[in-house]
């Protein structure tokens, strides 16, 4: 029998583990594992974050409720192979942010959110020095290479600017900026091969990353607000054709550009 109050995180336990169960439980969860599972992980993650940004606190609701699926499936899987369970989980991250809040929890200080991330950058090194145990622990050592490659770009730079590998001026960003879309430009203009514009294309990239790192700015959120804006004014374009009885392959590039420079001023207006 399953818990009756759904309010209580103990009644979604109980169902993972008759989903997980061999006797009588469900073929696709049980042949699930955890890599399996991670790409469904990321992905509730993404639509978490599209719930936020659109402001549908309907669907973040059930987005969450999707993400925390995600972390009983795993910790199911886990329990089941003997690893931890959901409970070690719970106890793992509320000793964490213990830990992490000494200005809250115990007789550290910090009065700022500025001297608060300092002490909270200050313990995730203390804690990845003792994972070392003794060994010599590299400046970019568990940043996760499954991150999103321009979400782990800007986090290898912020930790390499922490021991001082970082330009002081922004300007200086731009500089390499222009350097690197030269190099880029250089390669394409004599037909290089594609790992070799591949590359260059990858350092513009990084640089990028960089740029908005100096700017304070997120690039995974700005270039999602770009994404969002070509949408908008390309649906726009597509409306407009269709007022005339035609689809965009059934128009030039020249008339597309015009509505869209359009749109882009009623936007504007």
């Amino acid at each position: 029998m399953l818990p009756k109050d759904k309010h209580r995180i103990e009644t979604l336990l109980a169902i993972m583990a008759k989903l997980r169960d061999p006797d009588g439980g469900c073929p696709w969860d049980l042949e699930q594992t955890f890599e399996t599972i991670a790409p469904y992980t990321i992905e509730e993650a993404y639509e978490v974050a599209d719930a936020i940004q659109r402001g549908d606190r309907d669907d973040l609701k059930d987005e969450l409720g999707d993400l925390l699926l995600q972390v009983v499936f795993h910790s199911r899987i886990a329990e089941d192979e003997g690893s931890f369970q959901f409970e070690d989980v719970v106890e793992s991250i509320s000793s964490k942010m213990v830990r992490r809040h000494p200005h809250v929890f115990g007789d550290g200080e910090a009065d700022t959110p500025v001297a608060v991330k300092g002490s909270w950058e200050k313990i995730k090194a203390e804690e990845r020095n003792a994972k070392a145990d003794g060994k010599v622990s590299g400046t970019l050592d568990d940043i996760p290479k499954a991150l999103p490659a321009l979400v782990r770009a800007v986090k290898l730079q912020k930790r390499a600017a922490r021991v001082g590998f970082d330009w002081p001026q922004t300007a200086q960003v731009l500089d390499k900026l222009a350097e690197e879309t030269a190099e880029l430009k250089a390669e394409v203009d004599k037909g290089a091969p594609a790992e070799r514009v591949m590359d260059e294309l990858g350092d513009i990239l990084f640089v990028y990353a960089n740029l908005a790192r100096h700017l304070d700015v997120d690039p995974e959120q700005a270039l999602r607000g770009t994404n969002a804006k070509f949408e908008r004014r390309f649906a726009q374009i597509e409306a407009w054709l269709a007022e005339d009885g035609r689809s965009p392959d059934q128009s030039t590039l020249e008339e597309m550009d015009a509505l869209w420079s359009r749109a882009k001023n009623e936007e504007r207006q």
